[in-house]
């Protein structure tokens, strides 16, 4: 499904020589979403932030003086559309960059492509570890899976939990959750001396975890690091409480959606998870979580009121892109647009960067964001700050 939305210009149908001449007013950037598929769930409100950014950029100038024009296209939650969209944007919409895509799955399939064409993407959810290296088009305002799940093994030790003996269960058709479990779970055990076993897979659509859990009883873990989608990790949670696991069930970003909770149930209290935001951190936080809630309530969202991670580093790339691109001093002129993509790509080098995700962020050798982890414990099935971890130094 495609949607356009016009923000800041007219509307309507013109002549060619008219749209190109509106076009050299503006500043034109692709969002790459999702707003259905298996990833709507963490994934719809995304617009909800990209637009609010968008507003507030274009209410205070724009950006050199000119209004952001926001072309939409949602994905369907399917890597081959992400790719699809980056070529339209490019091709069809003479767009200077791409907010998106959403997914690791997604990022995979259209870098590839925005490397080709030149053309900037920044992804506000894909996490998998070394996305971005060989790209110089493909930046993340995100933080990786492998260093953030760290970040939550370190605040267990610290913390005294028991976790000698793990064990891992995960979706095994959900890209990310499927290296996440198979990949960097495993390592990041192993160097702290936690014993587990094979990793437990299932499926997507898979109806009775029941059998999958009951493997990993039999194994009498003390904690449970799970990889899985924020609804299928409550099929998961269900069944080890019924089954009787007392311990700690424990997962990196992937289901850390604090709209979730409902789908844990009392069963998720004691949870563990990290995430990459945590709204009631300072005024700005809390501004951004309010205009988040109200706008998500008018759009007929009314159970997306705490910001994901992954919507507070969307409503940041459209500030960090506006701050390249005055650095870059792109005017939107169509007869320039290549040359200002990558005026755009040189800008971000070296850039620093304060929003509601973080205050001074850098981005390393691999363009990858240095962003802080907050440790969430499900308490009362409500969101609880556990721990925090200042964000890494960019060497």
């Amino acid at each position: 499904m495609l949607r356009r939305t016009i923000l800041g210009a007219a509307t309507g149908v013109l002549a060619a020589p008219a749209v190109l001449q509106a076009q050299a007013g503006e500043i034109v950037i692709g969002l790459t979403m999702v707003k259905s598929g298996p990833l709507k769930s963490p994934g719809e409100a995304t617009e909800t932030s990209v637009d609010l950014g968008v507003a507030e950029v274009n209410a205070a100038g724009g950006i050199n003086g000119k209004p952001i024009r926001l072309v939409k296209f949602d994905t369907g939650s399917d890597p081959r559309q992400a790719a699809t969209a980056a070529q339209k944007f490019a091709r069809d919409d003479n767009a200077l960059a791409i907010i998106g895509p959403f997914s690791s799955g997604e990022a995979a399939v259209a870098f590839p492509v925005g490397e080709r064409l030149g053309i900037v993407q920044i992804p506000n959810s894909a996490t998998q570890p070394n996305l971005t290296g060989n790209f110089t088009y493909a930046w993340r305002l995100t933080e990786d899976e492998g260093k953030q799940f760290g970040r939550l093994l370190t605040s267990l030790e610290r913390k005294q939990i028991p976790m000698s003996r793990a064990e891992i269960i995960y979706v095994s058709d959900e890209r990310i959750s499927n290296i996440t479990a198979t990949m960097f779970y495993p390592g990041l055990l192993r160097a702290r001396n936690v014993t587990f076993g094979e990793p437990v897979s299932f499926q997507y659509r898979t109806f009775d975890v029941a059998p999958q859990v009951t493997q990993i009883m039999q194994r009498n873990p003390q904690v449970v690091a799970m990889a899985a989608t924020p609804d299928s990790a409550g099929k998961v949670l269900r069944e080890l409480r019924r089954q009787g696991f007392a311990g700690r069930v424990i997962g990196s970003q992937i289901f850390a959606d604090p709209n979730s909770v409902e789908l844990f149930g009392p069963e998720g209290d004691g949870m563990l998870i990290v995430a990459g935001f945590w709204w009631d951190r300072n005024d700005a936080t809390r501004e951004f979580t309010r205009k988040y809630a109200a706008e998500n309530a008018r759009r007929g969202l009314p159970q997306k009121r705490i910001p994901h991670h992954s919507d507070a580093q969307a409503y940041d790339i459209v500030f960090l892109m506006k701050q390249a691109m005055e650095r870059a001093r792109v005017t939107g002129d169509p007869a320039r647009v290549v040359a200002e993509r990558t005026a755009i790509r040189d800008a971000l080098q070296g850039i620093r960067f304060t929003g509601v995700s973080g205050e001074n962020t850098c981005f390393d050798a691999a363009r990858d964001a240095e962003l802080p982890g907050f440790i969430i414990e499900i308490r009362n099935q409500q969101w609880s700050l556990f721990d925090s971890f200042p964000a890494d130094n960019c060497t």
